[in-house]
């Protein structure tokens, strides 16, 4: 019998989540910020 180690989507989905998770503090804040420029930008011009 013969084993196969193959990488599956999952494992290979769970590698690029942890290596994004770091950034967060960073990303989410910024993220935030655009948005909320966005749609005060978007309730100005609807005004």
């Amino acid at each position: 019998m013969s084993s196969h180690n193959h990488n599956t989507p999952s494992e290979q989905s769970q590698d690029m989540v942890e290596s994004i998770v770091p950034y967060m503090p960073v990303v989410l804040p910024v993220a935030g910020g655009v948005l909320m420029f966005l749609l005060a930008f978007i309730a100005i011009y609807m005004a």
